[in-house]
């Protein structure tokens, strides 16, 4: 399983991005992805997930701004993120285990992880 995260990059405040996570993997039923992130000095935490049949889940800090998708013909999972703000900045990685989806997921839960992507806001 390989995944690989793009699109990060520096905006400014009230700005947006759109990341990008290549999944490779042979075919499978049931799966969780996940995108999480870890700020300079702190933990890294659950963004957004999604499951097979859909479902999402955000953490709180990101409701109404950030959107998670998945293009299953592309194989690839997406994070739309709008009116960005100084908190958001971070290193996105993108993350998958093969089960359902049981929000909240903390990182240990996952299996498999991209190296990340890092996203700069700046005022």
């Amino acid at each position: 399983v390989q995944l690989v995260e793009s699109g990060g990059g520096s905006v400014q405040t009230g700005g947006s991005l759109r990341l990008s996570c290549v999944v490779t993997a042979a075919a499978a039923n049931t799966y969780c992805l996940a995108w999480f992130r870890k700020a300079p000095g702190k933990e890294r935490e659950g963004v957004a997930l999604i499951g097979n049949d859909g479902r999402t889940s955000y953490t709180d800090s990101v409701k109404g701004r950030f959107t998670i998708s998945q293009d299953n013909a592309k194989n690839t999972l997406y994070l739309q993120m709008n009116s960005l703000k100084s908190d958001d900045t971070a290193t996105y990685y993108c993350a998958a285990v093969f089960r359902r989806c049981a929000p909240p997921e903390s990182d240990y839960a996952m299996s498999y992880w991209g190296k990340g992507t890092l996203v700069t806001v700046v005022s």
